[in-house]
């Protein structure tokens, strides 16, 4: 069996709804007046005003939706659209590159804006209909660096199973929406959105190679990056040390990454960062040491769709390659956050 493993394929999907950060604002402060403080929409003012976002997409018919739904309604809502999303990302990606959906061996799936059980994967795998024998796994609770993880287990299915291995990750972040005067849920409003993203795993050596990854974890961190459960429900918790604690494990990681295979910052022509918000890009950029003109994917993806947590990602590395990862040219894809921690994938044109 061929040890080199390549991505054929990228699929990027997002609801159809957008909405602009002044909208988002407008719509928070009319609906919760009766509760934001003076402090609260002071901080509401600053966040959604920053010029790094402009716009972000919703799975949900009205942005008012959102507000008023119950926890009953809002699961529903989650596994619905996030089926759907998952759904057309794999299509789009199966068919970039020709394939039907009765040769994929295995499908990986990852979220953490809900939980069901079964998983997603069964769900998206009885719409698409996957062969009865297909592997599918679901992972939940990576967080917003949850794709690398999910993109280090399609690859070992593939070395096993030859073939097509799909790796998806979707949010709903919508779904674990809440809103107070504190600092962690309006940076969570002002910041996250719903999307989803497929990548097609194979063995003919094209589109661009797997080389190696890497991941990081410093779970005495746990409490600066999670969600809590409160009354039964998701609510974000966001430390204000974050890009503090991001910069140092994410330059760990690629220091670790880039020093297995003898590689130095210079080397790497293209680098796809999650967009964990403005000042962890800004916080990575200046630890790492990497060129400002080399985070225009990153910086294109947070204004266009803010942050979608692990789908974000492989949005970057989309902008990447449409814009041509030369052949032999070396990329870093690099995520963060739950756990708290880092991954690193090697990619290589």
């Amino acid at each position: 069996m061929n040890s080199n493993v390549f991505v054929g394929s990228i699929a990027t999907v997002v609801p159809p709804l957008s909405v602009d950060q002044q909208e988002a604002a407008a719509l928070i402060k009319s609906h919760f007046k009766e509760t934001l403080t003076a402090r609260g929409l002071g901080l509401i003012r600053a966040t959604f005003n920053h010029p790094s976002i402009k716009k972000r997409y919703f799975a949900v018919d009205t942005p008012a939706q959102i507000f008023t739904e119950t926890p009953d309604e809002r699961i529903e809502r989650f596994t619905e659209q996030a089926v759907r999303l998952a759904e057309q990302a794999v299509l789009r990606a199966l068919d970039k590159v020709g394939v039907g959906v009765r040769e994929v061996n295995g499908l990986v799936l990852n979220t953490c804006t809900g939980y069901i059980c079964p998983g997603l994967s069964s769900y998206v795998a009885e719409r698409l209909g996957l062969r009865c024998d297909a592997r599918l796994y679901d992972l939940v609770g990576s967080g917003c660096g949850g794709a690398v993880p999910n993109l280090q287990v399609a690859e070992s299915i593939l070395r096993t199973t030859g073939g097509i291995v799909v790796s998806v990750s979707v949010e709903i972040c919508s779904a674990a929406f809440q809103m107070g005067n504190d600092l962690s849920l309006i940076l969570s409003n002002a910041l996250f959105g719903d999307g989803a993203a497929a990548a097609v795993l194979w063995e003919k050596p094209a589109g661009f190679e797997l080389v190696a990854s890497a991941g990081r974890y410093v779970p005495e961190e746990r409490e600066a990056i999670r969600f809590v459960h409160r009354q039964g429900q998701l609510h974000n918790q966001l430390s204000t040390d974050l890009p503090e604690l991001v910069r140092k494990a994410a330059a760990e990681v690629v220091g670790d990454l880039l020093g297995r295979h003898s590689l130095s910052i210079g080397d790497i022509g293209g680098w796809a960062l999650h967009t964990g918000g403005e000042k962890i890009v800004n916080a990575v950029r200046d630890e790492i040491g990497i060129d400002e003109s080399q985070l225009w994917a990153t910086r294109k993806v947070l204004e266009q769709y803010g942050n979608m947590s692990s789908p974000t990602v492989w949005f970057v590395v989309d902008e990447l390659l449409k814009n041509g990862l030369r052949k032999g040219e070396w990329c870093v894809m690099l995520a963060y956050g739950a756990g708290l921690s880092a991954h690193a994938y090697l990619l290589r044109g």
